[in-house]
């Protein structure tokens, strides 16, 4: 995963707006800058959105804790609160491990207003380390 670009190798997270500014086995931190391309209906910011970005932090700041180990990460469990909404700015979005065991880890995601440090989601994944594909 080092070097790469990540949002361009996943049509789902570039469509999501997720872009990441740092990526370790230990932290992730990235960003969302929200408008009405992502609202429901009535106007507000999609909670599959956020979603989206606690699922995939967690699974990229996972898959870097072991490719060393020729492993990567996949959620087999996902549970996304949403604390207050949102129509439209900026959301950071960081993502730091719980637990990280052989087989398994748990990450804990953090999405939060840029302009005053709100936080508007949470979540946490928990990912089985599995091999590389051959």
């Amino acid at each position: 995963m080092k070097g790469k670009n990540l949002e361009a190798s996943s049509e789902f997270v570039r469509v999501a707006g997720l872009r990441f500014d740092e990526i370790s086995g230990k932290r992730v931190r990235g960003r969302i800058e929200l408008d009405e391309r992502h609202h429901t209906p009535w106007g507000v910011v999609h909670g599959g959105v956020y979603t989206t970005a606690v699922e995939s932090a967690a699974s990229v700041g996972a898959s870097t804790a072991v490719e060393g180990r020729e492993q990567f990460a996949v959620g087999v469990s996902n549970s996304t609160d949403f604390l207050r909404p949102v129509t439209e700015g900026s959301v950071e979005v960081v993502a730091e491990p719980i637990m990280q065991g052989k087989i398994q880890q748990l990450w804990e995601v953090m999405i939060t207003r840029s302009d005053d440090g709100k936080e508007v989601a949470r979540g946490q994944v928990r990912l089985q380390n599995v091999p590389l594909p051959s």
